[in-house]
């Protein structure tokens, strides 16, 4: 999720804490992957149990090392927007290569679960080939924003980033000690910058519409007529999402989120430790990781420079922190009890996965703190 669209919760962390956006990415890239080794095995012996998981023991491995390997790449050598489709894309290509060869003795279903009764022939390549050029697409669009050589070409355009100073707010803000570190500008500034063409949700917009001739049955104006629908559908969502992005710049420049992270500082050498758990509770109470770090990722900044751990590491934990918050979300509850026809036992599904959630967080708690010490070779 951190990765999750187009990597739009790396992107804000690394806005709001004021570092580069590439180095927090790589720093979530060597955390993730690690949970994405286990994570197959986790699901699958919770689902069926520890014996009926040998049985697909090597697709295991497969779809765990595939997507780890491809989401480290990805995050490491071109940014945060690629990471969760091509590892996706790229587990799916390994698990139809590897079932090629190999399949299951024994096929596991539900209780009460029905066979599948495949009839008639096999689609053609051509068809195949239409019903996945949208992803195809997709994927070559953020591929091409997500390269900051053609974000540099993008915004080198006429009008491509609108930039102004904040009236009344820019350079009136001042940081101190121990905020501040000697010598350096205490004017805090505050320049809102639209760089509406090199936006990475520009490139799905573009994408969409690029589609829309490969999708038979459907037209430019149905395209027109569902993204405003989509627009309505999601206006409060994405009200409540302008509210907190605001509401974490204003803790920003109120020294709220400095306050904090001082107060912090009072668990010393432990602080790598509590990290995860922040970015953990942040996505908890807000659904959301984009929400998470733009709440907290300004205080971790600021708490791991006085404690001496890597404000980079620090602003990824909280992102991968957020991952594992999700589960236990009561937003996430309840969207996932509402399409499954389970409303009423939203309390049933936070007690199953509430143990499994604090299972994951433990181990990114015990990964970050190993980085910010004895592992510290693996951050960038």
């Amino acid at each position: 999720m951190a990765f999750g669209a187009i990597g739009i919760p790396v992107i804000v962390a690394a806005q709001v804490s004021g570092l580069p956006e590439l180095q927090v990415s790589q720093i979530v890239g060597r955390q993730l992957p690690i949970l994405s080794l286990i994570v197959p095995l986790w699901v699958c012996v919770v689902m069926c149990g520890f014996k009926r998981t040998m049985e697909v023991l090597p697709a295991i491995i497969v779809a765990g090392v595939s997507f780890a390997i491809a989401q480290f790449a990805f995050s490491n050598f071109h940014g945060p927007t690629l990471p969760d489709i091509m590892s996706a894309i790229v587990t799916i290509i390994a698990m139809v290569l590897l079932l090629r060869v190999w399949k299951p003795s024994r096929v596991w279903r539900f209780e009460g679960e029905q066979a599948a009764v495949l009839s008639g022939e096999a689609p053609a390549f051509g068809v195949v080939l239409r019903a996945w050029l949208p992803y195809i697409i997709l994927a070559i669009m953020v591929f091409l924003w997500g390269l900051p050589q053609f974000k540099a070409i993008l915004n080198a355009m006429p009008g491509a980033v609108l930039k102004f100073s904040w009236p009344g707010l820019d350079g009136m803000v001042e940081k101190a000690a121990p905020i501040l570190a000697a010598g350096k500008n205490p004017n805090y500034p505050a320049v809102f910058t639209f760089n509406w063409l090199s936006a990475g949700g520009t490139a799905i917009l573009l994408a969409g519409f690029f589609s829309v001739p490969f999708m038979p049955g459907y037209s430019f104006g149905k395209a027109v007529s569902c993204f405003f629908r989509t627009i309505c559908q999601l206006r409060f969502p994405i009200l409540t999402i302008a509210m907190i992005l605001g509401l974490a710049y204003l803790m920003n420049y109120s020294g709220m989120s400095s306050t904090m992270g001082i107060a912090f500082t009072l668990t010393g050498a432990f602080f790598p430790l509590f990290s995860p758990i922040l970015g953990w509770l942040g996505v908890f109470l807000t659904g959301s990781d984009t929400s998470s770090n733009a709440l907290f990722c300004g205080m971790q900044r600021s708490t791991a420079e006085v404690v001496g751990m890597d404000p980079a590491l620090a602003v990824a934990s909280n992102a991968t922190g957020g991952v594992t918050g999700k589960m236990i979300s009561p937003q996430s509850i309840s969207v996932a009890t509402a399409a499954t026809n389970m409303v009423g036992q939203e309390g049933n599904l936070f007690r199953f996965t509430l143990g499994h959630s604090l299972a994951m967080t433990a181990v990114l708690c015990a990964i970050t703190y190993l980085q910010a010490t004895a592992l510290n070779w693996m951050l960038p």
